[in-house]
């Protein structure tokens, strides 16, 4: 029974019915909550110690749509980026950055791009910027000049291991 009362108050406080939440402390102000990202691509209910949810498959299949139709949509997010020159073989050189980062994090999503007169290679589709760095950590010892830039992203894949 005290399962489900602390269930009951976690599900209150997510949807804002906790006491003191009246319509005068509420603002215009959308606020984007914040997420954690070490919950991503895990089932919550299956996180719950001795806790048992039972859940229509409806359910599942409908959020699972709605992420799958959401998938094209842009974030303010995080990058890293490992490539950034304006010589003459630029060119050449970022297309080897991009096909070396393949070949060592096959899983993460590359970007090759050219804002005159520099190519770049920017790297990983991050929410956080604490997210970015673990990437940057792993990759500073094959491209010694990464360094994290603030970019428009595609959202993150369910269950990415950044």
């Amino acid at each position: 029974m005290r399962k489900v009362f602390v269930l009951i108050i976690a599900m209150a406080l997510c949807l804002g019915l906790a006491p003191g939440m009246g319509a005068q402390e509420q603002s215009d102000v959308p606020v984007t909550p914040a997420v954690d990202s070490t919950l991503i691509g895990k089932s919550i209910f299956n996180l719950l110690p001795n806790v048992t949810v039972h859940q229509s498959q409806s359910i599942l299949s409908s959020m699972n749509r709605q992420i799958a139709s959401n998938s094209s949509r842009k974030i303010s997010g995080y990058r890293v980026r490992i490539f950034n020159d304006n010589k003459q073989n630029s060119r050449g050189a970022s297309e080897a950055a991009m096909g070396r980062f393949k070949g060592m994090y096959p899983g993460i999503a590359a970007y090759r791009t050219y804002s005159n007169p520099f190519f770049k290679v920017t790297v990983g589709d991050f929410r956080t910027k604490s997210e970015a760095m673990r990437l940057l950590q792993q990759v500073k010892g094959s491209f010694p000049s990464a360094f994290i830039v603030k970019e428009t992203i595609n959202y993150p894949p369910v269950g990415s291991i950044f």
